[in-house]
């Protein structure tokens, strides 16, 4: 059965998270302080521990993905690190300069906690997939390779997604047809700047 998050974010506290999103990249990009956060003050569910990615497109292309699998601090905090981090630190792309911030578009995903996915074969594997509703870890000899759920948009069927999952973790596009591969799978609340 898969996990599910306890309580869907508020209106007002995902409004906080894109706020504090948002300041901490145009502090990093300009090399200001980053917003001091404190976090007694915070509504108590930006203050549960929590993993998110945040996901920065411009013109509607990616331009920066950073985040966690597993809840290591307070949920406002992780949005802060990981929306500073891909603005500045996601190797595929150079850092968002000052002149971008104004059209780059921040995305949030806070995560459930991963499911173990066993199978026994790669037709159960498939089947077992829901598309557009799983994020997919896949983890083999000390490698791991992450999906958010919202990549279907772009590899519409089990095999392209797990195809890519492959080649992003190093590995041949046919790699998951012929090893047996850790899989976990888990679900997003997702929410982005109108």
């Amino acid at each position: 059965m898969p996990a599910t998050l306890k309580n869907k974010l508020s209106d007002q506290e995902r409004a906080i998270l894109l706020r504090i999103a948002r300041a901490s990249i145009s502090a990093a990009v300009t090399v200001a302080p980053l917003p001091e956060i404190q976090i007694h003050d915070q509504l108590p569910a930006l203050q549960t521990h929590g993993a998110s990615f945040v996901t920065l497109t411009k013109d509607g292309d990616l331009r920066g993905c950073i985040g966690t699998m597993e809840p290591y601090q307070p949920l406002i905090l992780d949005v802060q690190e990981h929306a500073v981090a891909a603005a500045v630190s996601d190797h595929r792309f150079p850092q968002v300069s000052e002149q971008e911030l104004d059209q780059i578009k921040i995305e949030i995903s806070r995560l459930t906690p991963l499911q173990e996915l066993p199978y026994n074969d790669v037709n159960e594997l498939l089947e077992s997939l829901r598309v557009g509703v799983d994020g997919v870890l896949i983890s083999a000899g000390g490698r791991r390779a992450t999906f958010l759920p919202q990549v279907w948009e772009q590899l519409p069927t089990p095999e392209q997604f797990l195809s890519h999952l492959c080649q992003k973790m190093g590995n041949t596009s046919d790699y998951w047809k012929n090893q047996h591969l850790e899989i976990y799978t888990y679900q997003v609340e997702k929410f982005c700047e109108k």
